[in-house]
């Protein structure tokens, strides 16, 4: 674990309370004067605090000191990424914040299965614990729109990743690229994106939308 995350890291004075308090005091089984590095995926700041106080549920730590220490990737990429099972969602997620992906905006395409919710509280949780592992300094942003013309009103200059003689290229500067869902968009949506700049991959199977959106990402970002 690189760091530990707090959303109020950078306070005079951190208050833990339960899962926090269990991992560090029943896991790595710290104690008082012992020293943590803190973020709370904001800002570039590192925080080092010091365990003042250790009650039976809860801790109190005090701010020694902080230092920028920004780790973020050196491109921009925001995917735009067709609902599927929020179950193999949330299994990408990890992977999709390690590369450094900025953002990612879910929509409903119309093959995407509309019970399909997500659990925003539940994927933050998972991208806070990822941060923690690899480090990353600040937020993977996510939302979430209601249509394919939605999106495109929002980012009207996406690519899009789809059968195309024009092949994606290692560290291509593609800003933002968009994923459908396994069952490609429909002829309606088709007439939407004729004017979208396509591009498309060397391999020739035909992939999971989330195996698309992990090489998309590896490409233009590892």
């Amino acid at each position: 674990m690189q760091f530990v995350y707090h959303e109020y890291a950078g306070k005079p004075t951190l208050l833990l309370e339960t899962k926090a308090y269990e991992h560090i005091f029943k896991v790595r089984r710290m104690g008082i004067g012992e020293r943590l590095c803190w973020r709370n995926l904001e800002d570039d700041f590192v925080y080092w605090y010091e365990i003042s106080n250790i009650g039976k549920k809860e801790a109190t730590l005090t701010l020694l000191s902080k230092e920028i220490l920004a780790l973020l990737p050196s491109n921009i990429l925001h995917i735009g990424w067709s609902v599927i099972d929020p179950k193999i969602i949330e299994k990408t997620l990890p992977m999709l914040n390690e590369l450094g992906v900025s953002k990612i905006t879910f929509f409903y395409a119309e093959f995407s299965q509309k019970n399909h919710k997500l659990d925003f509280e539940r994927m933050k949780r998972i991208l806070i614990n990822s941060s923690q592992q690899c480090g990353r300094s600040k937020w993977m942003e996510i939302e979430i729109l209601p249509t394919l013309q939605s999106y495109l009103e929002h980012y009207s200059k996406s690519y899009v990743l789809d059968f195309s003689e024009i092949k994606l290229k290692e560290h291509e500067l593609v800003e933002s690229i968009l994923i459908g869902p396994e069952g490609g968009f429909s002829e309606k949506e088709r007439i939407l994106l004729q004017n979208q700049p396509t591009v498309g991959l060397t391999c020739k199977t035909i992939l999971r939308s989330e195996t698309a959106v992990v090489a998309v990402a590896s490409k233009i970002l590892a």
